[in-house]
């Protein structure tokens, strides 16, 4: 699958996934340059999973989003340096309370630039020694996307009071705000 390309406006797509991906589209929602964001599943080998079938962990899919974006306004490498700092890298097949290989971390990617981009973003990371652990973040080529449900759409913005996303979702949210501020679409 290859990049997205429009000859009016050109936009990308990134695919990635850091765990719950409720928490990675509230993040991604809020940046200047991103068009759209959409949950759902990839890297495994069921087609047309459903939330279920994932989170039972037979499906070999991880909960991703799929970012539409500009790169004119935030390069693919802007992105990287986002999705790793606003989750742990280094725990396998884990973010905070959640556990299963659907919530690992993961940059499918959809072009030789983005692989390379993507590589340059780990080593870097790891000759850091940013995290004191190594980044065990897969990288794979990006097979198929699955949309998830729509009850999964948007989901931070329609359940703020739900208690994961005030124990989890709005921390998270809070940080990142602070740390991105320049680059929020919208002043919080």
């Amino acid at each position: 699958m290859a990049a997205l390309t429009t000859p009016a406006n050109r936009t990308e797509i990134a695919t990635i996934g850091g765990g719950c991906f409720w928490c990675t589209e509230a993040v991604f929602q809020e940046l200047h340059g991103v068009a759209a964001v959409m949950p759902g599943y990839a890297g495994g080998t069921v087609a047309d999973p459903t939330y279920e079938d994932v989170c039972g962990g037979g499906t070999g899919h991880a909960e991703v989003v799929q970012v539409t974006f500009d790169p004119s306004i935030l390069p693919y490498s802007d992105v990287l340096e986002i999705f790793f700092a606003t989750h742990d890298p280094t725990t396998l097949n884990r973010q905070g309370g959640d556990a299963g290989t659907q919530y690992r971390s993961i940059v499918l990617y959809s072009s030789p630039e983005q692989r390379a981009t993507a590589e340059a973003a780990i080593r870097e990371r790891n000759a850091e020694e940013k995290f004191g652990r190594r980044v065990v973040t897969q990288l794979v080529p990006l097979e198929k996307f699955y949309p998830a449900e729509e009850y999964h759409r948007n989901y931070f913005r329609r359940n703020p009071d739900r208690g994961y996303c005030q124990m989890v979702i709005s921390p998270k949210m809070k940080k990142f705000r602070k740390s991105y501020t320049q680059r929020l679409a919208t002043a919080p």
